[in-house]
Parts: C-alpha cells; sequence; structure tokens
C-alpha cells in the first residue's frame, strides 16, 4: 500500500515472577498458536525443538548430579571433577573413555593435576614467600598439588582481586608459567567475606553452563533461567520466564535458514558499512509511470500509486501485473561471470553493488515487519471493536489475528534468507534456493496483500469466499517456508 507524500538479542540466581508488559505495536510471539489453526500436509516441522526451561535450583540440581557422578567414576574429590567437566565441555563419554585410557594425561590436560611438581630447595622451618617475599613458617604455606607455596595473605588477596573481576573456574596457581587451576573447595576458604563468596559461586555457575554443551543461559535482561536441551543445535527456544526468544547455540537472536557463524559475519559487515548503505533507510521512492515521490506505509510489497493507480513492485519497481512470473528475478542477484578478469576497481564496485542488493532486501523486510506489526495492532483493536458492538466473537475474527502472526513469521524467515543467499556459492544448489526463496516471497507478499485488504473493511465481517481465500493463503505460505527450512536449515 502507499500513500502521496504530499497529501513509516546473569548475575542474578532468584526465581523472579514475570511482570515485563508486551511493547505496543509488537506481535508478542507469532509461533504461539499457529499450528492447529494452519493445516499443513507435511506434518514434519523443520523447526520442532525440544527444550526445557530450568530454574537456579534446578540447573544447580542437574549439575550437582553430573559432578558427583563422574567425582565417582574418576575416583577424584567433586572439586576436581567440575574442573575436568569444564574443561571438556561436560562430555561425559568422552571423559570416561579418556580416562580409561590414560587417566593422568585427562587430569593434566583438564588443569586439575600438574604436569610436573615443584621441588622446594630451601630447609629448615622457614621459607620465603615467592610473592610478597616474606619469611614464613612452613606450616603457614598454603600450595596446591604442584607444590607452588604462598603464603595465606598473598592467596587470599590473588583470589579476592579475580573474584572482584569476575573470574570463576578460571583462577589458577599464582606461579609463573603453571596452569593448574583452583578447585573451588580451595579458593572459597580464601575469600574473606560471604558477599564475595556469593559472587564466586555466581561466577562459577555462570563458567559451567556456559561450558555445557547441554545449557545455554537466557539472554534476557537479569534472567535466571537456564535451557536445557539433549542435542546442540542453532534452533529456536523461548525461554518461560522472560519470554526472550533466540538461538540456542549462539544466544542471539533466530535467525533460520542463516547458521550462527553466517548471521555474525552479516551483521558484522552491516555495522561496517552502514555510512555506505544510509542511502536505503530513505521510506520513499518515486513511481515508475508518473514520478511521483511515494511512501512505503505498509509491509506488502505490491505498491499502488495514489496518484495515476500504477502497481508495482516496491523492490524492483517492475508491473506488478507480469511481476507474479518474475519473482525469481527480482530476488536473485545476476552475478558478473567476467568480473574475474577485471581491474580491482570494477571488482569493488561489482563487490558493493552485490552488497547493496541483499542489503536493501533485508532491510526491507526489517521494515516490513515493522510496518506489519502497526497493521497487526489495528486488526486487535479493529477486533475488540466488533466484538463490543456484536459483530461476532473474538474466535469469529481469530483467523485475521492469525494471520498477521504467521504473515510476521513468514517474512521473519525470508529476511534471513538474504544474508544466507549473499555468502553461498554460486551453483545448482544456490540456483535450487534462489528459486525457493522466490517462491516463498511471492506467497508472502500475497498474503500481506490479502491481510492489509482484510485490514481495511471498514465494517462487518468480509465474505466466506475472502476468509476462505485468506486461510488458503496463510496454508500456502507456510508451506513454503517449510519447504525452505527443512531442505536448507541443516545446522
Amino acid at each position: 500500500m502507499s500513500v502521496d507524500m504530499s497529501s513509516q538479542a546473569s548475575d542474578s540466581n532468584e526465581e523472579f515472577e514475570d511482570d515485563e508488559d508486551v511493547v505496543e505495536g509488537d506481535i508478542p510471539d507469532y509461533y504461539d498458536g499457529l499450528d492447529d489453526d494452519v493445516a499443513i500436509e507435511e506434518p514434519f516441522d523443520p523447526e520442532e525443538y525440544q527444550f526445557n526451561c530450568l530454574t537456579y535450583r534446578e540447573s544447580q540440581r542437574v549439575l550437582t548430579e553430573e559432578f558427583n557422578n563422574v567425582a565417582s567414576a574418576l575416583k577424584v574429590s567433586p572439586a576436581v571433577a567440575k574442573l575436568v567437566l569444564v574443561h571438556f565441555h561436560w562430555q561425559v563419554s568422552q571423559i570416561l573413555e579418556r580416562y580409561k585410557s590414560n587417566s593422568s594425561q585427562l587430569l593434566c590436560e583438564a588443569h586439575a593435576q600438574p604436569t610436573s611438581i615443584c621441588r622446594s630447595l630451601t630447609a629448615g622451618t622457614s621459607q620465603q614467600c615467592g610473592v610478597c617475599l616474606q619469611l614464613v613458617r612452613r606450616d603457614a604455606l598454603l600450595s596446591l598439588p604442584c607444590q607452588h607455596s604462598f603464603c595465606k595473605a598473598c592467596w587470599e588477596q590473588h583470589c579476592t582481586v579475580l573474584v572482584k573481576d569476575g573470574v570463576g573456574v578460571e583462577i589458577s596457581c599464582m606461579a609463573q608459567e603453571c596452569s593448574l587451576r583452583m578447585p573451588d573447595d580451595f579458593v572459597l576458604p580464601l575469600l574473606p567475606s560471604e558477599e564475595l563468596k556469593d559472587k564466586y559461586r555466581r561466577y562459577l555457575f555462570r563458567d559451567y553452563v556456559e561450558s555445557h554443551f547441554q545449557l545455554q543461559l537466557c539472554p534476557g535482561a537479569d534472567c535466571p533461567i537456564v535451557i536445557q536441551v539433549q542435542k546442540p543445535r542453532a534452533r529456536r527456544v523461548q525461554c518461560s520466564l522472560c519470554e526472550e526468544v533466540f538461538c540456542f547455540k549462539c544466544r542471539q537472536m533466530y535467525h533460520a535458514p542463516t547458521d550462527c557463524a553466517t548471521i555474525r559475519k552479516w551483521l558484522t559487515k552491516c555495522a561496517d558499512d552502514s555510512e555506505t548503505a544510509n542511502y536505503i533507510s530513505a521510506h520513499t521512492k518515486d513511481c515508475p509511470k508518473c514520478n511521483i515521490c511515494i511512501e512505503k506505509n505498509g509491509g506488502c510489497n505490491h505498491m499502488q500509486c495514489s496518484k495515476c493507480k500504477h502497481d508495482f513492485c516496491w523492490m524492483c519497481l517492475g508491473d506488478w501485473k507480469t511481476h507474479g512470473s518474475e519473482y525469481y528475478e527480482c530476488s536473485r542477484y545476476k552475478e558478473n561471470p567476467d568480473i574475474v578478469n577485471q581491474s580491482q576497481q570494477a571488482q569493488a564496485r561489482e563487490a558493493l553493488k552485490k552488497y547493496l542488493f541483499y542489503f536493501e532486501r533485508w532491510e526491507n523486510h526489517n521494515k516490513s515487519l515493522q510496518l506489519e506489526a502497526q497493521t497487526y495492532q489495528r486488526i486487535q483493536e479493529k477486533i475488540q471493536e466488533r466484538v463490543m458492538n456484536n459483530l461476532g466473537t473474538w474466535i469469529d475474527w481469530q483467523y485475521l489475528q492469525n494471520a498477521a502472526k504467521l504473515l510476521a513469521k513468514c517474512r521473519y524467515t525470508l529476511q534471513y534468507t538474504y544474508p544466507y543467499a549473499y555468502y553461498m556459492e554460486s551453483g545448482p544448489r544456490k540456483k535450487l534456493f534462489e528459486y525457493q526463496q522466490a517462491q516463498l516471497e511471492a506467497e508472502i507478499e500475497n498474503l500481506s496483500w490479502k491481510v492489509e485488504r482484510a485490514d481495511s473493511y471498514e465494517r462487518g465481517e468480509p465474505s466466506a469466499n475472502d476468509r476462505g481465500d485468506l486461510e488458503n493463503q496463510m496454508h500456502i505460505a507456510e508451506q513454503k517456508r517449510r519447504t525452505l527450512l527443512k531442505d536448507f536449515h541443516d545446522t
């Protein structure tokens, strides 16, 4: 739709209640409650992922059970078992296999046992502390299994400084070139206050969870929830407390079908090249027929000039009448096969052209999501108004809300197909991906057009044909989205 411009992703370990409100204009969660409303022929859901949300106490119980089991199997203290588990990312089967092969080497690799032991050359009842150089009685010196001895005051200061700096598991021996880590039962008695001890326990908990291949801390602000899975994958998870949605593997915004490493590269590139792409941020373009300035005020890329009524595509400015058969050309970047034989300046221009092509589409879908969130809000308000005026019940109008949520869900996936395509190597697989991407984009724009049309009804319910047409389009769009993810979201 258009208008004439002259006339748009840890210190707390307490459980608490969720009192956060949904930001006005946001779509709360377009994944909730849709599967039952959109019938899909293919029952397989490529995004299905089993996970549990654990409280701090539940997480502690899980960790403690593993500590004790491994300590018993390795015949070491729980404090040493923790160091081993952290180093090997809690891969218990690997730890036990390595232990059977060479138990000493296992402990040395985990920095829980020294590779060599320091031999003191000083005889007598006193010895010099290696840090403060004070002579102290030998029985007043403390040492780890490496036998590097220091006075208690120096150990205390060493631990206190590191804990204040946020260090947990990685506190190690004070001796130069000694990487032996200090178990928690050695550190805790050296900390002078309960406040420091509590901080140290929190940092240990953080390190335990971050090193565990099956656990992730919720990235929500001050949220104590831990997500637990059986198999770590780049999949969508949602916190049951703060409702934060994120990718389990990288703890960033969910980004299917793009993998974690690729989306990091893409976001870094977008930040670095933000000034170059600033001109794209404008919401306006000229009508390709009458040249009047057009502002995009909806999520749909099917534009209609308010002056001459010409229908065109917002992205490529092509005539919409023939655009349905040309979506593949609109979303696909045409590489220059001879660019490797041209000058460095020409190659640099081509690289920038390619980046801007994908960035413009990435940014366009991001803005469409924001505009469609406003449409969702209007639909909510109109449903409320119609129910109050006895023009049906919430159940009667639920399909409109579901359509807006599904539209956002599909467009969110489509937005993340562009970083995927940008870094994808040319070849048959990329051609297949671009074909499926174009199909998904075409169906999303059809759905967006129908949702905005449904939103424009002034009163009463659309005809049964209109409703059936909208629900059928929802089914087609979700089917295309799932097909693309099934074929390409394999991380």
